[in-house]
């Protein structure tokens, strides 16, 4: 049984992304779970892939389910469709949208195929994990809950861009006059 290695880079920073190893006999909807969990996102929004090329440009379409939208051909369902299934080549590359309305996507990217099966995993897995990935609603802070105790201990609410207003009353200046003079 061929084990796949999928690269999932998140669009918009190629330096974080996620390795997910699953069987070449496992469905999309299998690999949709992978990436969800390797990124630490729920389950709550539409999905769908897309078979690409070396360009990323957008081809056949392998949905979560049959959406209210206009298609150029009926999407593959992904419960229902083997990853194995739409490998084209040794380099083949999918687009993953995911939560239409925030439009997360994911370039997905084949990048090893072994013909051992590690009876020790449970696939679909995650591999490796580089980077921080983005929060699904809102920012992650690397300091996390911590930047609150921060905050209050040097109070930096009150002055928002940075600056003070101690010593803006007369500033000299190079000519020896004062701003309030021009």
């Amino acid at each position: 049984m061929a084990i796949l290695k999928f690269r999932i880079y998140l669009e918009e920073d190629e330096g974080i992304y996620r390795d997910v190893v699953l069987k070449h006999t496992q469905t999309f909807a299998d690999l949709h779970t992978g990436i969800l969990k390797s990124y630490e996102f729920d389950n709550k929004h539409q999905s769908t892939f897309f078979r690409s090329n070396d360009f990323w440009q957008r081809g056949r379409e392998i949905s979560f389910a049959v959406y209210d939208k206009s298609y150029v051909a009926p999407p593959l369902l992904m419960a229902e469709t083997t990853i194995g299934s739409e490998i084209r080549d040794t380099n083949q590359k999918f687009i993953y949208v995911y939560d239409f309305a925030k439009n997360w996507t994911f370039l997905i990217e084949l990048i090893n195929i072994n013909k051992e099966e590690n009876p020790q995993i449970n696939y679909p897995s995650v591999t490796r994990v580089e980077g921080i990935g983005p929060q699904q609603y809102g920012t992650k802070s690397i300091l996390g809950n911590k930047f609150t105790d921060i905050e209050e201990k040097y109070d930096l609410k009150e002055a928002s861009d940075g600056f003070g207003e101690e010593g803006e009353e007369n500033i000299e200046t190079e000519e020896g006059g004062s701003d309030e003079e021009f």
